[in-house]
């Protein structure tokens, strides 16, 4: 696998690869093409999530009121119970994401 390969056709949904099985730690890279969460869905994970924006830019918000803007090589670190949602997602290019789960803090 290549982490810039991409299915011509991605899909209406955002695309999950497991990269490493999850033994308590997931690791998974995420396409996005022009997703975001439903009105009203804000994540509330039962493990922490670190993630880097390898590809596009997005847009994260918390449901405390805080936004984040995310470029290409953006890292962000949202510990579990941390209520938070993708506002927006870029299409051209699409979001790549490298995601791990665990118990990182």
């Amino acid at each position: 696998m290549n982490i810039y390969d991409i299915p011509e056709n991605p899909g209406k949904e955002e695309r999950f690869d497991l990269l490493i099985p999850d033994q308590g730690v997931r690791i998974e890279r995420i396409i996005s093409t022009g997703h975001s969460s439903p009105p009203g869905f804000w994540y509330d994970q039962e493990r922490d999530e670190w993630l880097c924006l390898v590809q596009g830019h997005a847009t994260i918000s918390w449901f405390d009121g805080r936004r984040r803007d995310l470029s290409p090589g953006d890292l962000l670190l949202i510990p579990a119970h941390e209520k938070h949602r993708v506002e927006w997602t870029s299409q051209n290019p699409p979001c790549i994401w490298i995601a791990v789960h665990g118990k990182l803090v």
